[in-house]
């Protein structure tokens, strides 16, 4: 499947509560490393360690933050999203797929709408 070593980045930078608490701050809007750290109640060191994780991933961006080029704003970046979100749409679909499948033979074979059969 095209696109999965992405997906699974992205799933693995997701997998630590930490940075799934840092992706729910950011969808608020862009913010600093130490702000970040200060609401998941971290260290500066510890932060940037998560932070380092969620921009491999591609899931983050840092950019120059204002007048001081020392501060970087953190934002979320679109597209690994948008490829999770199409994976598990292909999950759904087949998901979806399959149960049609079985309550089709379900009705066909008129089980289901009695008991069991002796």
């Amino acid at each position: 499947m095209a696109g999965e070593s992405g997906v699974d980045a992205t799933l693995a930078a997701l997998a630590d509560p930490t940075r799934r608490k840092v992706i729910d701050l950011l969808r608020e809007g862009p913010r600093p490393a130490g702000e970040l750290a200060q609401e998941v109640r971290m260290s500066a060191p510890a932060l940037s360690r998560h932070l380092r994780v969620l921009r491999a991933g591609g899931l983050v961006r840092a950019e120059a933050g204002g007048s001081d080029a020392r501060l970087r704003l953190y934002t979320l970046r679109q597209e690994p999203f948008t490829a999770l979100q199409a994976w598990l749409d292909q999950v759904q679909a087949f998901w979806a797929e399959q149960l049609g499948s079985f309550k089709d033979h379900v009705e066909r074979t008129g089980r289901g709408e009695e008991g069991p059969r002796s």
